[in-house]
Parts: structure tokens; sequence; C-alpha cells
């Protein structure tokens, strides 16, 4: 498939695969989805009428202006208030019926994960989104990122490395590869709403953790706890008193959140605040709440 003459067919071909790099790179569902429509944008003004891989001219334009945006908000995050979480990226039941919709497994779209992504530095992430979640080969890989594909490899170890030594958190990757189905994470989040509506603390800790840890992002826009809150006792005190505080017209509904079972709450019919969860062996081992609204627009 040539770029030239073709724009539809490639902007449906290659959207998916481009949306699910940049949003994996980035954490933000908003700036992925800018990022990859300037993409075409950038491809339909310059009409490159002699390239002949497609899919990798295409990747090597969207993971290069993730590294531009990546840099240029590296400041904003140095200052910013409370816990980062990424943009939780809700599914509908269509996305989850393409089996190439979100390209290869959902546990590297879990919230946890994500939080992973982050701790490397942005071509390292790159070169491991490439190949762990997306397959490519070292070759592939080089022309993208503007490297050797030794170099690729090396780089690749390292970051494989580097994840597998940060500091358990609920979300060790070896963890993260054997997470529990789609149906079991969901019974938990549905036993744990049920007790935390039902105000069961005794239920609400059997499902979580003791030593769960609850992430939430308000991001200095709202009110939200500051710092990571650590115990089950605490996050079960915590979310209660979340509870007692809705608004009036508060509801809520079970979704996909990021490729698990998870909670998006509103206010009159507008996103209140999503929650996700990580699961390990049947409780929740972390909780990531965001409430920012910036973080929200885009649901």
């Amino acid at each position: 498939m040539e770029l030239a003459g073709s724009s539809e067919q490639v902007y449906t071909s290659y959207k998916p695969l481009l949306f699910s790099l940049a949003y994996r790179m980035l954490g933000s569902v908003m700036d992925a989805e800018d990022v990859v429509q300037e993409a075409f944008l950038y491809v339909n003004e310059t009409n490159p009428a002699h390239v002949h891989n497609p899919k990798a001219y295409l990747c090597k334009i969207v993971t290069n202006r993730c590294i531009d945006k990546l840099r240029s908000a590296s400041k904003k995050r140095e200052v910013y208030v409370g816990p980062w979480l990424p943009e939780p990226l809700i599914m509908s039941a269509d996305n989850q019926t393409e089996p190439d919709r979100y390209y290869s497994q959902k546990e590297s779209l879990s919230t946890a994960y994500l939080l992973l992504l982050q701790q490397l530095s942005w071509v390292e992430r790159a070169v491991f989104l490439l190949r762990e979640v997306l397959q490519y080969e070292y070759d592939e890989i080089a022309e993208i990122v503007g490297k050797s594909s030794t170099n690729c490899r090396q780089i690749f170890r390292r970051a494989k490395s580097a994840i597998s030594s940060f500091p358990d958190r609920g979300d060790d990757p070896k963890v993260l590869q054997k997470q529990p189905v789609m149906e079991q994470t969901s019974a938990v989040v549905e036993q744990f709403v049920q007790a935390l509506v039902s105000g069961n603390i005794g239920q609400l800790l059997s499902i979580v953790k003791t030593d769960a840890v609850l992430y939430s992002d308000g991001g200095g826009k709202v009110k939200a706890a500051v710092k990571p809150i650590m115990g089950a006792e605490r996050i079960a005190m915590f979310m209660s008193g979340l509870l007692s505080k809705v608004p009036p017209g508060f509801s809520y509904s079970l979704a996909t959140v990021n490729g698990q079972m998870g909670i998006v709450a509103y206010d009159d019919g507008l996103p209140y605040n999503v929650i996700s969860f990580h699961v390990v062996d049947g409780q929740i081992a972390a909780i990531y709440l965001v409430i920012n609204p910036d973080k929200l627009r885009h649901i």
C-alpha cells in the first residue's frame, strides 16, 4: 500500500495501530488522537511518493511527535500536584470485538502497565513498545527510531531490565503478564462496588489486599489526596468518605477502563471521576482514581 493517492485507505488501516502506540507513549487519549491526526495531515500535505513502508513511516512520524510532546510537557510533569495518572481509556463493546483494535494484550493498556512505562526514557519507551507490545522486528524499529538494529536490541534489553527492577507498587510486570481474565476482574470490582455502596467494610477489607495502594489524580484542579493512600483500612475509610460526599446528581456505571473492568462516575450526566483497578490473585492490589477534569473531557 502506497501513501500517495490512498489517504482514506491508509487512515483506516493504520489509525488503530498509531493510536495504540501514541496512547501508550503519552498516557493521554486526547494527545494521542491529536498526534495521529497531525501525522495524517502531514502525510497529506507532503504527499511522499517514494515511501515503500507506510506503516514504518507513519510510526516514525508518530513516535517523533510523541517525543516532542513529552519534551514540552516534562516541566509541567515536574510540578504536577499529587500523583500523575494516565487519562483513562474507556472502551466500548465495539472496541472489544475488534481483535486488532488495540493491538495485542490488553494488560499492556492497563493503568499499572502505563505507569511502569512512564519510568522509561522516551526512546526506551518507544523501542520497548514497538518490540514488546507491537511485535516489530529490530530492523523495523531501527528504521522508525533512527538507530541501528544492534542499538535497538541494547535499548530494549535495558528498558526491560529497568521495568523489572522498579519497586513493587502492586504493578509488578511479572504479575501483569499473569493478570486474571476479564471475568474474574469484573467479579472482584462488582464485589468492591457492592461492599462500598452497602457500607460493608468487612467485605471491602476482604477484597482489598492489606498492602494495597490508592492513587488519586486531581492535578491541583480539584480536591484529591496528594500522596498515595497505603493499606486496605485507610483505603476503605477514604473511599467511604468520598461516597458520603457525592453530589446530588451522582450516578455511576461499570465500564471497561484500560482493558479491565472499572467504574465511571457522573455528576448530572457529566464525567465526575474514573476508577481503574489492578487485581492480583482475586484481590485488589491498586486503585487508580482520576478526578482531574482535564483528563475526563474526552469521555
